[in-house]
């Protein structure tokens, strides 16, 4: 099993186009927060997963539980908390990328502390962490001593997914950032990330610094550009995007990090030893299930993301 461990929100898109009054504003709330789409990811491309996060007792809280339940993802390490669920509030460009606006100050998934993390067995596989649960408080630090801890006994998968709004202090992101990359064995990161937390620098020379430490594999996504491999082995390469009708490309990126994990889980090498015998060529067909996955989520409004039979 796959613990992604992280935030879970409710995300509410815009639908003013189809209020007539001018003092209402339609909003359509779906489940999400990157972390917790990984793990519905997981499951519906047929990897055993669970989320350890920090729920509300609130009405929403108990439907953020009520999907994954419904989606299969183990709840045996989500802790309740009497305390909001944090909402983003999300405007889509014209392109379909998303622009959001979190209410999170105080909410239910930043409250996990390092006493509620669990003792992990042999059947958890690997962790993944990512997005502004890496840089909040207190769950921050939670992140950063199960990562400390679990180095090098399991798969470690970072994908920062730099969200400003929660944590305007790039200056914070960088600093953790830097942490967590020395525990990941993989890392997905795009390209507007890099921009954020790095400007002007070059990826490749960023990129190639991770890979001086324990990292094996980094992942660049580009969205409409494709993307790029980077392997302390096999040097590096790109693929381009599909080609598809978008309707927005949120988690898109999501898909791609969960795609990413079950190639290798069903491949059997989903741990630091497996990444270490990724052939060239397998590494190529890893990184291009993901792009095809990813392209599969931008036809859909919002994160709903692919099962495994809509996949080659």
């Amino acid at each position: 099993m796959y613990l992604v461990c992280g935030e879970a929100l409710f995300d509410f898109f815009s639908a003013d186009q189809a209020s007539t009054q001018a003092n209402t504003v339609d909003f359509r709330a779906i489940a999400g927060g990157s972390p917790f789409n990984v793990a519905v990811g997981l499951r519906r491309l047929g990897i055993d997963a669970g989320l350890l996060a920090g729920l509300s007792s609130d009405y929403l809280g108990q439907r953020l539980r009520r999907v994954l339940d419904t989606e299969g993802v183990n709840t045996d390490y989500l802790q309740t908390f009497d305390a909001p669920t944090t909402l983003a509030m999300v405007a889509v460009g014209s392109d379909g990328s998303p622009h959001y606006s979190f209410r999170g100050e105080g909410c239910a998934d930043r409250q996990l502390l390092e006493a509620h993390l669990p003792l992990l067995g042999e059947e958890i596989r690997g962790l993944h962490i990512g997005s502004f649960s890496l840089v909040v408080q207190p769950i921050a630090d939670t992140l950063l001593a199960l990562v400390r801890r679990e180095q090098g006994r399991r798969l470690i998968s970072l994908d920062p997914n730099v969200r400003l709004n929660p944590q305007p202090d790039i200056q914070l992101w960088r600093q953790r950032i830097g942490e967590l990359v020395k525990h990941a064995d993989l890392i997905k990161v795009s390209d507007e990330d890099l921009d954020l937390l790095y400007p002007g620098q070059a990826p490749q020379t960023l990129i190639q610094g991770w890979l001086q430490q324990r990292c094996q594999l980094v992942f660049l996504t580009r969205g409409g550009q494709g993307a790029s491999v980077f392997s302390r082995r096999h040097g590096h390469w790109s693929v381009p995007a599909q080609q598809v009708k978008v309707a927005d490309t949120v988690g898109a990126g999501d898909t791609f990090q969960a795609a990413l994990i079950a190639w290798l889980t069903e491949q059997g090498l989903d741990s630091p030893q497996g990444l270490e015998q990724l052939s060239r060529e397998q590494i190529d067909a890893l990184l291009r299930f993901a792009v095809n996955a990813a392209a599969q989520t931008c036809t859909r409004t919002g994160p709903d993301l692919p099962y495994r039979h809509q996949l080659p």
